[in-house]
């Protein structure tokens, strides 16, 4: 299976273990940015071989942080006569305010129209059967998550905006995780010392501001992939950098990423989307 059984090659991986204890020197705390990331490190146990290394679990995954008044509004449109609520199956789960006390699927039970979709696309195509058909009901996409998931979302306003397709809209939760880093290493509480960056998400955005995060904070970072062996490798080209006291960038995840990004990608998300400050859960 390419690109997964070799990423999962034990021998590899054992190297990199001894490879970590002969250059490792004391204790160091590396934080890994991605909730993907954060799965698989306790999948596979990476946090049980890297020693004296501690893995710091953060800033969470977009369907985490999403806000509570959020997941509300969904809900409450959910339960309007005339609306299809569409949404990635992640968020169905996801409990709104304590004072409302449902997520989407209580919605559901309630009899609101809830459909799980498994591309923006797919509510596009469903608010244009409706259009056709004549009947007047409004698709609302919750559209949730980080750098990696806005393109293919800007992609579907654009194909509603070329439709015409006035019973379209969205409820939009997409969050930067580059500002959220800056706000945690500006807390002095904070005692992470090295990051390893999301992948997938500097797959769309590059890892030049992740260069300026670096200088700024003076911290090694380490664009990281998600299986075991990218895991591993990563930790260990970060420890690497703090056992040097080197400050900057370093890609690990070289086969998805460059230091640009996907530029089609950055410049439909800056069409479409106006960057404003937002509600992170846990972050405020």
């Amino acid at each position: 299976m390419k690109y997964v059984r070799e990423f999962r090659d034990s021998q590899k991986i054992r190297k990199i273990i001894e490879l970590l204890k002969n250059i490792v020197t004391r204790k160091w705390v590396i934080m890994e940015v991605c909730g993907g990331q954060t799965h698989n490190i306790l999948r596979f146990g990476v946090d049980k071989v890297i020693g004296p290394i501690e893995l710091v679990h953060g800033p969470g995954c977009p369907v985490c942080v999403t806000s509570p008044s959020y997941i509300d509004a969904a809900i409450e449109l959910a339960l309007k006569p005339n609306v299809i609520l569409t949404s990635f199956g992640d968020m169905l789960r996801v409990p709104g305010s304590t004072e409302l006390k449902m997520d989407l699927l209580s919605a559901k039970a309630k009899g609101g129209d809830v459909r799980t979709v498994y591309s923006p696309l797919d509510a596009v195509q469903l608010a244009k059967e409706l259009r056709d058909k004549g009947e007047e009901r409004e698709v609302v996409f919750f559209a949730v998550g980080f750098e990696t998931t806005a393109p293919s979302v800007a992609m579907a306003v654009k194909l509603a905006e070329k439709l015409n397709l006035p019973n379209f809209s969205l409820i939009v939760s997409h969050f930067l995780v580059p500002p959220a880093l800056r706000f945690l290493f500006s807390n002095p509480e904070v005692k992470v010392q090295g990051l390893l960056a999301p992948g997938h998400v500097c797959t769309v955005t590059g890892y030049e501001e992740y260069e300026a995060i670096a200088q700024e904070f003076k911290i090694p970072i380490v664009v990281t992939g998600f299986e075991p062996l990218d895991l591993m490798q990563g930790i260990y080209m970060c420890v690497e950098m703090l056992e040097r006291g080197e400050i900057g960038v370093k890609n690990q995840y070289s086969r998805s990423v460059t230091r640009e990004g996907n530029r089609k990608a950055k410049e439909l998300m800056n069409e479409v989307f106006e960057v404003v400050d937002r509600e992170w859960r846990g972050l405020g």
